[in-house]
């Protein structure tokens, strides 16, 4: 009896639940049609229109466009008043519809996080979480409501300079990472004060742009596109992402922002998104010179036929638009579909009934930038799990507090560089660099001796490079020797060296793609003249994408990425260099050998002449002056322990009904608190199309006490054995499955099950 009246209560609230959706649904819709019925075209125009305060469109003169109604949202604006001056104005406009207030917060708004590829190097859903949650909540504290993230491009070609900004190489990885920024930052409800609405970027294929080169073109197959490369954007959609940001790419020979088969066909009808559909910086101008519009209204009637909703950076949608309707040739109906999604995002935002929230006119600069607004315990905490290390001979680290520690390099205290690309509205003069980390970690300062080294490169071109877009990096006219021979005579009195090197953070930033990915000869120089000191040499990089470190890695004795760590960097190297925090990062890419191994990843298709193969000689799939796997692999990672990892799987054979459960036995080996993350891979041996060698579906993370055993379990589903077929039908065949269970890509701990045909 209790049992049924439970069930009919939860009927009940079911009921009532779909009742109110409906209801909120309905009342939705009767708002936003009786608005669209007042609205002119040029006000409806007006929503699709995203523009920035600057040079070119002063304050005044965007004041006055808001309150015409020409103006639906603004963005890169966030400081008070401006913020409420311009709402206010577009509560004066014809029908008092809000802005959206949009800003780049792509790795933390004033306290700045690890970049995403750090961010991803934690393979940590709860540090992934946090980052996403302080994010939203200094964003929306702030007066703003929609962000231009997460970007969740996969990208195997470090060459890109963008690649700092993406969470690496995996589909998985990468889907896992964008749909916990999309549920985090926007919450369970869009009119929660704390919700930020997220723009999921660059759709799509960005990251896989010919020869890493920005802006350059992309084509690739139908099948590796919806297998691996559409992947992540799927994943944040299905997660509610309430916008998507176009790519500046063309698409098998199709610019992005004028591909109706991606934006509506793909999109829309087989995603079913609704959401709004925003163009990237000046992409409809670009369709020009893509050569798929004739001129500026071309463009216009090119895009908005696409799907594009919103036009970024508007130049010509309130221009030309209006004049299109007015000729034939986009229809009125077209206009209000795409202001239909702006008014809709805006309504489930609380806009209309709360078109001030969280805006404050009385908030000074100040007090806006002030310290006690900073999260810094949590960016101190994801960033030193950010860090990998990559190599540690002869337990070098972690160092004693009491030792003589010479820090040399160029990235060793700069404020500005550690923030790293992106760094929204953080403060470079808040943020704590290497050497003053390890300064506060030692027992006695004086006991670090600071040499600049060298400079961050000899090309006086590249500085010129980095100033033109502000991106100072520090300069010492000095000459080399005499900065080299400074810091030799440091490292010669010490007892441990740290040589802080890689890129300034404007090397890995947009618009910023390498040919030459190693470290640039002024460092090396640098490098080799430190480790002939014979001093124990730990090489810590700053860097925004994978490097090629052959020659460092054999110079050195232990070596750390610690990528761009944000404004809590460099208390959290000093916390893994001297063991308060046992490393244990994993690298979301692999750093190939050299350049000319590009792309090498782990996930790649096997060859019907694989390398090894007995009795082919040469004429096998391999280089004959490299190898062919990379420096370091997918997920590779050191700790300051050890840690045993054997798995059994429940059952050798599954159905489309059933399920196996991986256990996953770890023990920690080492005589250190540490904490492994351990990862799942399949591999579907024969198929009817050739599929990965592995691919990785799973990952969880163990923090053990020394000699301390763990379990971890994973479960294998139907339809994580599902791939695009022949057909582009997306099935699973009946078959064997290899399962791969361990501590980075290169695992050979190996189990078999079969797929039966029922």
């Amino acid at each position: 009896m209790i049992k049924k009246i439970t069930v009919f209560l939860f009927f009940i609230a079911f009921s009532g639940s779909l009742l109110a959706q409906q209801t909120n649904s309905e009342e939705k819709k009767r708002f936003i049609d009786d608005l669209l019925s007042k609205m002119t075209i040029k006000e409806k125009v007006g929503q699709l229109r995203l523009i920035s305060v600057g040079d070119n469109q002063p304050l005044n003169k965007t004041l006055d466009e808001i309150e015409a109604g020409e103006i639906g949202g603004i963005f890169n604006t966030i400081v008070e008043p401006d913020l409420s001056q311009m709402q206010d104005r577009a509560l004066k406009s014809p029908n008092k519809i809000p802005l959206l207030l949009g800003f780049d917060i792509i790795h933390g708004h004033r306290t700045i996080f690890p970049i995403n590829l750090g961010i991803a190097a934690t393979w940590d859903r709860n540090a992934i979480a946090k980052v996403a949650e302080v994010s939203a909540d200094e964003a929306t504290s702030d007066g703003l409501n929609i962000t231009w993230a997460p970007m969740v491009d996969i990208t195997r070609d470090p060459r890109w300079g963008r690649v700092s900004e993406s969470f690496g190489e995996d589909p998985y990885l990468t889907s896992e990472a964008g749909r916990i920024f999309v549920e985090k930052m926007q919450k369970q409800s869009l009119s929660d004060k704390k919700s930020l609405v997220t723009s999921v970027k660059h759709f799509a294929l960005y990251g896989a742009v010919e020869g890493g080169r920005e802006y350059n073109s992309t084509d690739m197959s139908e099948r590796k596109m919806f297998q691996e490369y559409l992947v992540p954007y799927k994943a944040a959609i299905d997660a509610g992402s309430r916008a998507v940001m176009v790519s500046l790419v063309s698409v098998n020979g199709i610019p992005a922002a004028a591909n109706h088969w991606l934006l509506t066909e793909v999109l829309r009808d087989m995603w079913h998104f609704n959401g709004v559909v925003v163009s990237d910086h000046g992409a409809i101008r670009e369709l020009i010179n893509h050569g798929v519009a004739s001129d500026p209204k071309d463009a216009v009637r090119v895009a908005i036929n696409a799907g594009i909703d919103i036009s970024m950076n508007d130049e010509y949608f309130l221009q030309f638009l209006p004049e299109l309707v007015k000729e034939g040739v986009v229809t009125e109906a077209q206009i209000d579909q795409a202001c239909r999604h702006v008014l809709e995002l805006k309504y489930d935002m609380g806009l209309f009934d709360d078109p001030h929230r969280n805006l404050d006119p009385n908030l000074d600069i100040d007090t806006m930038f002030a310290d006690n607004r900073l999260h810094r315990q949590e960016a101190r905490e994801v960033a030193r799990r950010s860090i990998v290390l990559l190599k540690n001979n002869n337990n070098v680290l972690p160092i004693s507090k009491n030792a003589k520690i010479a820090v040399v390099g160029p990235l060793a205290d700069s404020k500005r560089d550690i923030l790293g690309s992106w760094s929204a509205a953080g403060r470079a003069s808040l943020a704590v660099t290497p050497l003053e980390g390890i300064k506060h970690a030692v027992n006695n300062a004086q006991s670090v001796n600071y040499a600049f080294g060298a400079n961050l490169s000899n090309d006086a071109n590249l500085y010129r490079f980095l100033n033109l877009y502000a991106q100072t990096t520090k300069f010492d006219n000095r000459p080399a020797d005499k900065m080299i021979a400074e810091a030799v005579a440091k490292a010669k009195k010490a007892d441990v060296v740290i040589a802080f090197v890689g890129e300034a953070q404007g090397m890995a930033h947009e618009s910023s793609s390498r040919t030459d990915i190693s470290l640039p000869a002024s460092q090396k120089q640098l490098i080799k003249a430190l480790k002939a000191t014979g001093k124990p040499l730990v090489i810590a990089l700053m860097n925004g994408r994978p490097l090629t470190l052959t020659e460092e890695y054999a110079q050195a004795d232990a070596m750390l990425d610690t990528w761009y760590l944000g404004t809590e960097g460099g208390n959290a190297i000093a916390d893994v260099l001297f063991g308060d925090y046992n490393p244990s990062g994993k690298l979301p890419m692999s750093f190939p050998h050299n350049v000319g191994q590009i792309p090498v990843y782990y996930s790649h298709l096997n060859t019907g002449r694989p390398r090894g193969t007995e009795n082919m000689g040469k004429y096998t799939t391999s280089y004959f002056d490299s190898p062919n796997e990379p420096l370091f692999p997918f997920g590779f990672g050191l700790s300051y322990t050890d840690f045993n990892i054997d798995f059994v799987l429940s059952s050798t054979e599954m159905t489309k009904d059933s399920e196996i459960v991986v256990t996953a036995n770890i023990e920690n080996v080492g005589d250190k608190l540490g904490t492994q993350t351990v990862q799942l891979y399949l591999q579907d041996i024969t198929a009817s199309v050739s599929r990965p060698v592995k691919q990785l579906v799973g990952f969880e993370n163990i923090t053990l006490k020394p000699h301390e055993k763990g379990q971890i379990k994973f479960v294998i589903k139907y339809d994580m054995l599902k791939f695009w077929n022949d057909k582009m039908q997306y099935v699973a065949e009946p078959g064997k499955f290899n399962v791969f269970v361990g501590s980075d890509s290169t695992t050979h701990n190996k189990k078999t099950f079969t797929l039966l045909d029922k």
